[in-house]
């Protein structure tokens, strides 16, 4: 039992990293398409201003998306399938 929690507590760890990493690098791409986006569509004479305020508002946007929950499966998925492999090497 206590190999186990030194195992979760290890990957706990180590997925939190890759979480981490992750979760920025998206963040990072969202706030570059949202640049060629508004720089695509943009007129010459718009202000730097509006342009940050289009990407914050598209960066607030991302912060409530799907997407953004979908990388808490990071940590989910890796987890609950050592758990189940535990459980079936234990008590099956």
């Amino acid at each position: 039992m206590i190999g186990a929690i030194r195992l979760f507590a290890a990957a706990f760890l180590l997925l939190s990293i890759v979480f981490v990493y992750v979760s920025l690098r998206q963040k990072y791409r969202c706030r570059r398409e949202l640049e060629a986006e508004f720089d695509a569509k943009a007129h010459p004479d718009t202000s730097e201003m509006e342009r940050d305020a289009y990407i914050e508002a598209g960066l607030t946007e991302y912060e409530s998306s799907l997407r953004r929950k979908l990388i808490f499966g990071i940590y989910i998925v890796p987890l609950c399938g050592v758990a189940v492999m535990i459980y079936v090497t234990n008590f099956m």
